[in-house]
């Protein structure tokens, strides 16, 4: 009675519910060869497995708004013609049948994001997966489970579930799920918090602990699953679960206000994105524009550096669907952990290091420029900053502003319009921006603070290594003097400083923050309710002096302590 298990959270929230353990059909693969005269109706397979998805896809008759979302996600990647010419290129070539030159096709991509860093983009993952799970059911001729036809208020035990598994829940059956696999920022944990269904992922083997039947509470703000509650605990979660309720009531009522402190001052509450379907979702959840648009998904989703007016199309999608809020959309940022399988980068022993974002784009200014062509042109559609990443000295961004002062004078004679205001700002991720912080502000129309890539940096620490990272904290005295530092240089010369890193979304962190003087938070979506609601209960003035105050203690487990008895009050 009352066992509890540790998970990785997903989504927040509480539930309460009897477990549905839920098992993907086993799918066997056939690993004959093919000859000659079988390859063309072995591409033919796979043509209509893929044609057949896309038109479920299409047909979005009744479709939620998560369904939509992963329909999009599915289509760019089903009709990347990378993706089909190395299938057939396996049958082709290698005498593969096509059930096996699939399988082999989704196994590479899965293996090429997984080993990312970058966890945004390594979960997309799971999107290839799901993909592969789906055209193999089509080729094999298997009907999948279908989750939507659960008829009673479940928790769903997965070893892993896909992003369509999610989508086709039944919100008002399925109160909450927990899986062995998967990752926070995967589109299944993305679709449960837009879903707002209770969540935990990475659990390891909870799929073998239990049985179907058994009554069961996620508690998803602590980020455990307790088996076999006791009446007693039932109802102490009863009472939270009214608490919540309450909760999501005034969230949805605040996530469309202006995020504005009790004694007046407006802060923008921004979201991060990688393509129009995580900004769908963010503008549904009350964004005030985007403060991080990773543009490095359009590349690894290619098979060829994409031209000038293929990114056009994409950076004008964004900008007319946001109107006139801010799009910042960080130029391309690749190389460390994220490569791309048609350009050879070096071997490095320390990649991340290396040779990555404004280094190989200043040292490729053909793939440069393109990229900034394509966002100057885009830019006469709304309201789009340009921000460098990755920048350690003042040459580097002077040389950026050179670049795009001559595609403005280029498009001046062709009679190309674009926005004559454009910003163009820096990604503060590295300790020699934050030093440098007074001078490149000299230059800069912002800064942007990248917490994930600063805090590793400036502590010398590692995030994926599991030996070390519990060193790896934001909130570490070190790191807050720095974000102060790089807000306050913005400040003095009448400038803005936001943020991008996964701090923004630390609800924790809200008040912090907003003392320390940022003017704009990049959250997920999922999170930006919250970071209003936070704000506009706020004092600018009370934080202040709180924020200063942590500035002098000496350790993390202080300042922690400090932080959490202040956020109770």
């Amino acid at each position: 009675m009352n066992t509890k298990y540790k998970g990785i959270k997903a989504s927040n929230g509480i539930a309460i519910g009897t477990i549905y353990l839920f098992n993907r059909e086993e799918v066997a693969i056939d690993k004959s060869e093919i000859t000659d005269s079988m390859v063309e109706e072995e591409k033919l397979r796979v043509k209509n497995s893929i044609d057949d998805y896309i038109n479920e896809l299409n047909d979005r008759k009744g479709a939620s708004e998560a369904q939509i979302h992963i329909a999009d996600a599915h289509k760019e990647l089903l009709q990347d013609p990378y993706f089909s010419d190395t299938i057939n290129s396996k049958i082709e070539n290698e005498h593969k049948n096509s059930e096996l030159a699939l399988n082999e096709t989704i196994n590479e991509m899965v293996e090429i994001m997984s080993q990312l860093d970058d966890e945004y983009l390594k979960e997309r993952a799971s999107d290839y997966k799901d993909i592969g799970y789906q055209l193999m059911y089509k080729l094999k001729g298997i009907k999948p489970k279908d989750l939507s036809l659960i008829d009673e208020e479940s928790i769903i035990i997965s070893k892993e579930l896909t992003p369509s598994d999610t989508s086709n829940m039944n919100k008002e059956n399925v109160v909450g799920f927990a899986t062995d696999l998967g990752g926070k920022t995967s589109h299944t944990s993305i679709i449960a918090q837009t879903l707002d269904i209770p969540a935990l992922v990475g659990m390891n083997d909870i799929s073998k602990k239990v049985k179907n039947g058994q009554k069961a509470i996620i508690d998803g703000n602590e980020s455990f699953i307790i088996l076999d509650p006791s009446e007693e605990l039932l109802k102490e979660y009863e009472k939270k679960l009214e608490e919540q309720e309450k909760k999501r009531n005034r969230l949805s009522q605040v996530k469309d206000k202006k995020a504005e402190t009790t004694d007046g001052k407006h802060i923008e509450v921004s979201a991060n994105i990688g393509n129009i379907e995580d900004l769908k979702i963010a503008i549904e959840n009350g964004c005030d524009g985007v403060g991080l648009f990773r543009t490095e998904l359009l590349y690894m989703e290619n098979d060829h550096f994409p031209t000038e007016d293929e990114q056009f199309e994409v950076y004008k999608e964004a900008t007319e669907l946001l109107g006139q809020k801010p799009l910042i959309i960080r130029t391309l940022d690749i190389g460390g952990d994220k490569g791309l399988d048609y350009f050879d980068f070096p071997k490095e022993d320390n990649p991340f290091l290396g040779y990555r974002a404004i280094r190989l784009c200043l040292d490729r200014e053909d793939i440069f420029i393109t990229q900034l062509k394509a966002l100057i042109r885009a830019s006469a559609y709304g309201n789009i900053l340009i921000m460098i990443p990755m920048v350690i000295n003042i040459s580097e961004f002077k040389r950026s502003l050179e670049l795009i002062d001559d595609i403005k004078k280029e498009f001046e004679e062709k009679g190309i319009d674009y926005n004559k205001d454009l910003q163009v700002g820096i990604m503060v991720e590295t300790p020699a921006s934050v030093f440098m912080a007074d001078q490149f502000i000299k230059y800069v129309d912002f800064f942007s603070i990248g917490t994930n890539d600063l805090s590793q940096y400036t502590l010398a620490v590692d995030r994926g290594n599991e030996n070390i990272n519990n060193l790896y904290n934001n909130f570490n005295p070190a790191v807050l003097r720095a974000i102060k530092h790089v807000i306050d240089e913005s400040h003095k010369a009448g400038k803005w400083t936001g943020m991008c890193g996964q701090f923004a979304s630390d609800t924790e962190a809200t008040k912090l923050l907003l003392g320390l003087g940022l003017d704009e938070f990049s959250a997920s979506s999922s999170k930006v309710a919250e970071v209003k609601d936070t704000i506009l209960k706020s004092s600018l003035k009370e934080e202040e002096e709180f924020s200063n105050s942590l500035l002098e203690l000496e350790t993390v487990e202080e300042i922690e302590e400090k932080i959490k008895n202040h956020n109770n009050m």
